[in-house]
């Protein structure tokens, strides 16, 4: 919006006496300024707004007032109890990540579709936590009604990048780590790609989801991730950084480079109020929406795969819930008793169990998703 009425006025005052005193305003043309002051923008917002939301989701006591999973569980006595904490601070992050967006991007299809995925996500999110609060349980929306709603907006994605012969080939070749050209094009190519983006969109955003279960440990993880699109889209949207490297050149990427900066910003405001002890919780509004922020960039760059490198930690938690859960239904048959893999799922949790500090396991898995996130970057020049 605003680079746009800078380009405006910039062409109204052309050979004016104001030309000069507003030169300036060229500085809106750079995408480099203008993440910058998207980053800013939403830190800002989500700073000023956080207290206000905050005491306002108390005053409506949308909290966590039963007893979560990991409590219910036993032998995490030690833990603080989250109980009273409110819940849906998501809505923080989508609102200053997406106001910042809006403000400093310039529209695009790409732009157009993240934002469009991060609304229907940020919904389903809600309505999810809404069920949850109203009824004091676990137990929120149905799982199929939250697939159906996840696995429906990825196939119209995927069916319109398709349908558009500008972004065609972002489904029909497909791109893997550390290659310099598709392992896979024609119909084999759109057939592998069109489930590849449509599992990226839907597990990215199960994976964050997965991983909120401690203070700063979700939010953390993603703006590590995030730091790794900032860097991915302004390389895909820049045409010699894009050939000189080897990677896929997406026209229009480098607006995403705005979005990811307003994912930062939004991100670290957050983790302002969620650091332990925590004063808010993400909420399904808050992580459904940043994991499909992040496999939707991921697509639209042509670097889906990329994602399961930068987030392998996502990755780890997402597995852990499956092996735990495929594993005690096997054992529950055969054995009449089902038997576990870890002390508890998703991952974290395990940890907790052996007892370490919530801190200490938010910590280690910082360092963990940090180190995946300098190998995902390391892609850049091994090809």
């Amino acid at each position: 919006m605003l680079p746009y009425f800078a380009q405006q006025l910039l062409a109204s005052v052309k050979d004016t006496p104001w030309e000069d005193p507003l030169s300036f305003l060229r500085l809106f043309r750079y995408i480099t300024f203008r993440s910058a002051a998207a980053a800013m923008t939403a830190l800002v917002i989500s700073l000023w707004l956080g207290p206000v939301l905050i005491a306002w989701l108390k005053r409506l006591r949308y909290g966590q007032d039963y007893v979560d999973k990991a409590e219910e569980a036993g032998g995490l006595a030690a833990r603080m109890s989250k109980k009273g904490t409110p819940t849906m601070g998501g809505l923080l992050i989508v609102a200053s990540m997406d106001l910042a967006a809006v403000l400093w991007a310039q529209p695009n299809v790409l732009v157009l579709l993240t934002l469009l995925s991060v609304l229907v996500f940020a919904g389903l999110g809600f309505y999810d936590d809404y069920a949850k609060i109203t009824q004091q349980s676990n137990r929120g929306a149905k799982a199929w009604v939250k697939l159906v709603v996840q696995f429906g907006l990825a196939t119209f994605i995927a069916g319109y990048l398709w349908r558009n012969p500008a972004t065609r080939a972002l489904v029909e070749q497909v791109m893997i780590p550390f290659a310099k050209h598709p392992v896979a094009t024609g119909m084999l190519g759109l057939s592998l790609g069109l489930l590849l983006t449509v599992f990226t969109i839907v597990g990215s955003s199960n994976a964050v989801n997965f991983t909120d279960g401690l203070d700063g440990l979700a939010i953390g993880c993603t703006l590590i991730v995030t730091v790794v699109f900032l860097v991915l889209t302004y390389i895909a949207g820049n045409f010699r950084l894009a050939g000189y490297l080897q990677v896929p050149y997406v026209d229009g990427a480098g607006e995403l480079t705005v979005f990811c900066a307003a994912m930062m910003g939004a991100g670290l405001g957050f983790l302002w109020f969620n650091c332990h002890p925590a004063q808010v919780f993400m909420g399904d509004t808050g992580s459904l929406s940043l994991g499909g922020a992040l496999g939707i960039i991921a697509v639209l760059i042509h670097q889906p795969l990329v994602l399961v490198i930068a987030g392998a930690v996502f990755v780890l938690e997402t597995l852990s819930v499956m092996v735990q859960t495929s594993w005690f239904k096997y054992t529950r048959l055969r054995y009449g008793q089902g038997r576990r893999v870890f002390l508890m799922a998703p991952l974290h949790h395990h940890f907790e169990k052996l007892g370490w500090p919530e801190t200490k396991v938010v910590t280690r898995f910082y360092i963990l998703c940090f180190l995946c996130a300098v190998m995902a970057l390391a892609t850049l020049k091994i090809r």
